[in-house]
């Protein structure tokens, strides 16, 4: 054997891809697996998040008219007077109201002029405002009823939407992130591609970048 071919054999030699250690073999097995138990999730509360934010960002291509209620319930002059006698008195009418049956949405606000009180209600399926009247215990409320493109739109950003709700939010959003890194490894896995992958990603950042340097106002 020639010199000349001896050094191309040991060259094709050192070039040949080195055998992967057992241990990156497993890991890239565990990850496939795990993208796919995700994704099992990730992909209906996507689509879900994906659907809400066009429509959040495009309110005009649905508008509905939402649709006012009127709900009337009487309380107990001695329940209203010891709701007075609290530290917060609108906020212990308001549980009053609740007791019975409520007049849809959560209370966030309200004051008391007098003998007469006033408290508004807030909730991803309409807003509420109540007057209470303290001598009688007459309660009149208005509802105000939300279109389905607003009750989609404040479950999108977990608007008056409860903790249970704004917990699957923050859960959605630890597995859209598990399930990004997780696809990125794999991504990085492809031999021969590394250079592909990290260029994607670098032009992937910069474009954002540059939407909002020159383009955001």
């Amino acid at each position: 054997m020639t010199d000349v071919v001896r050094d191309m054999v040991s060259d094709a030699l050192a070039r040949r891809a080195r055998p992967m250690p057992r241990w990156k073999i497993e890991f890239y097995r565990q990850s496939r697996l795990w993208h796919g138990y995700l994704s099992a999730f990730a992909f209906i509360s996507l689509m879900f998040f994906s659907v809400t934010g066009l429509l959040l960002n495009h309110p005009e291509w649905l508008t509905l008219e939402s649709k006012a209620e009127e709900i009337r319930l009487d309380l107990l002059p001695g329940d209203i007077a010891a709701a007075r006698k609290t530290g917060d008195p609108a906020r212990a009418l308001a549980a009053l109201i609740d007791a019975k049956g409520g007049v849809g949405g959560i209370y966030s606000s309200g004051e008391i002029d007098g003998d007469e009180a006033f408290l508004r209600y807030e909730g991803v399926t309409g807003n509420a405002s109540v007057m209470v009247d303290l001598k009688t215990g007459a309660a009149e409320a208005t509802l105000q009823k939300s279109d389905a493109v607003t009750i989609l739109n404040d479950l999108h950003r977990g608007k008056n939407a409860g903790d249970a709700w704004k917990l699957f939010i923050d859960i959605s959003a630890a597995i859209f992130l598990a399930l990004s890194l997780v696809g990125y490894i794999l991504f990085f896995s492809l031999r021969y591609r590394l250079a592909q992958s990290l260029g994607l990603t670098i032009a992937s950042l910069g474009a954002m970048a540059a939407i909002f340097v020159w383009l955001v106002p």
